[in-house]
């Protein structure tokens, strides 16, 4: 019989909100224990592991960050939302992933109000949160819209279309591509290689070698929250 992982700082967390009052200095901390969490849980269940490890810190910054449910997160397929569910008051349920009368393997929008959009196929996160900007705006709305979309699914003709019309319109949209190599298998093709490429290659490097330095000409408040967001990703 496994026994549960020890989780003192994640056992305080009941929603997001909750996660907002640690210190930014627990979050390390934090993303440990939801990664022990996610493991002892699909260790009893089964499901797409690799995906949910490789987002942990990402999930915890996310909530952190923005402001769900009122901000919208969008996880492209949804296969790697189990941390995010640990996350949003589902915990207590995490160990009927994909059971009978248990949570969904993929985001629900009816099984929690932290998902605004249910998929379970993947490159449909831009288009579905271009439509959630395009109607927030419609409504006077001032809430952010937040797609995160890995490198596989990117390489999908309907997230170029997306793009594509995202970027003729005047809508606030913000797009995270998640190039982490951790999918539900080794990614492939011409766009996966070309980003391996990109992030390898002495350009990327040197830009953000200038973005370091420029950093440091701001204030020192300023410099000092962009190298702890360097140490926690």
């Amino acid at each position: 019989m496994s026994t549960k992982p020890d989780t003192p700082l994640l056992d305080r967390v009941k929603t997001p909100a909750d996660l907002r009052q640690f210190d930014e200095s627990d979050l390390r901390q934090l993303a440990d224990e939801l990664r022990a969490e996610t493991i002892d849980a699909v260790s009893q269940t089964g499901g797409h592991l690799g995906a949910g490890l490789g987002v942990v810190e990402l999930t915890v910054a996310l909530h952190y960050v923005f402001n769900t449910p009122d901000d919208r997160l969008i996880w492209d397929v949804g296969h790697q939302c189990y941390p995010h569910k640990i996350l949003t008051g589902r915990r207590d349920r995490i160990r009927t992933l994909r059971q009978g009368g248990g949570l969904s393997g993929f985001t629900k929008r009816s099984e929690s109000e932290y998902d605004p959009f249910g998929a379970a196929h993947s490159s449909t996160s831009i288009s579905a949160g271009l439509g959630m900007a395009v109607a927030r705006d419609l409504s006077g709305g001032k809430n952010n819209v937040i797609a995160v979309i890995g490198d596989g699914a990117m390489s999908a003709g309907m997230a170029y279309e997306a793009m594509n019309n995202a970027g003729s319109m005047d809508s606030r949209l913000i797009i995270i591509l998640n190039d982490n190599d951790m999918s539900i298998a080794p990614p492939v093709g011409a766009m996966s290689a070309y980003l391996a490429r990109l992030l390898s290659g002495g350009t990327y490097r040197s830009v953000r070698h200038i973005a370091k330095e420029l950093a440091r000409l701001l204030p020192r408040s300023f410099e000092e929250r962009a190298r702890r967001a360097e140490e926690f990703a």
